[in-house]
């Protein structure tokens, strides 16, 4: 699943997600490009507990079509 992170910006945001999904998922493949503002994740936490987490931690993640 892919989401945009329009309010990511930095390093310092793509940890903060990536540990964010970690803790909905330790399982979870994370792959974060911030110049794209795109998150992709595997798992098999849904995508609507994934856009919870990273919002819990200070984000608006979008769910990408496709």
């Amino acid at each position: 699943m892919q989401f945009s992170v329009d309010d990511m910006t930095c390093e310092h945001c793509a940890r903060a997600i990536t540990e964010a999904v970690r803790e909905a998922d330790p399982a979870a493949s994370v792959t974060v490009d911030v110049g794209a503002k795109c998150v992709t994740i595997i798992s098999d936490v849904s995508s609507g507990e994934m856009v919870r987490a990273i919002s819990d931690a200070g984000y608006t993640a979008v769910i990408r079509a496709g």
